[in-house]
């Protein structure tokens, strides 16, 4: 564990403020959910809570069959990181980061479709093979909770392809599948 050299003092309804600098570098936002650990050294731990990360075999297994009924490289994410990759890398792509741009998209709530004329937008920061082709948020309870992706990159024969208008069905469809799931 790394020593911040910040000091906070908790008030008397037993908050703490979390510092800002330190919110930013987690990519804490306000209504994030924490958990909260302890250990026999008196260490009280907070570590941001994935909701989906909780389905993460479930969707591992999602984005397996999806990779192989449609031939597109999958990704699942949580609103950090990937979560689950199906005919890509995983080591690789998994629990790396997202880039900000896929951040963008998940926090737009809507389905997204690269168009001809768009920048690549790669699915996670730093160098990457693979570019976001369509997303769609996985919404739970009103709350963004993460995203599928279906990715392409420049070595991707073309014609092995399926339109995009059934991509972002089976796109959206497995984002919006998660999202119940989540709910039950």
């Amino acid at each position: 564990m790394k020593a911040t050299g910040i000091v906070r003092r908790i008030d008397d309804l037993g908050r703490v403020v979390i510092p800002k600098e330190i919110r930013r570098t987690m990519r804490i936002r306000e209504g994030d959910p924490l958990e909260i650990f302890t250990d026999r050294d008196g260490e009280v731990i907070f570590k941001k809570y994935s909701p989906i990360g909780e389905l993460q075999n479930f969707a591992a297994e999602y984005a397996d069959t999806l990779q192989k009924t449609a031939a597109l490289p999958v990704f699942i994410c949580d609103r950090d990181s990937v979560i689950a990759v199906a005919g890509a890398s995983k080591k690789e792509y998994l629990e790396r980061k997202i880039s900000t741009e896929l951040e963008e998209i998940i926090d737009k709530r809507s389905l997204y479709l690269k168009g001809d004329a768009q920048e690549e937008i790669p699915i996670i920061n730093g160098t990457s093979d693979h570019y976001v082709n369509c997303a769609m948020p996985i919404i739970s309870e009103g709350d963004v909770i993460g995203c599928v992706v279906s990715a392409w990159n420049h070595q991707s024969p073309e014609k092995e392809k399926i339109s995009d208008a059934i991509e972002s069905k089976l796109i959206q469809t497995a984002g919006v599948f998660l999202g119940k799931q989540m709910e039950n």
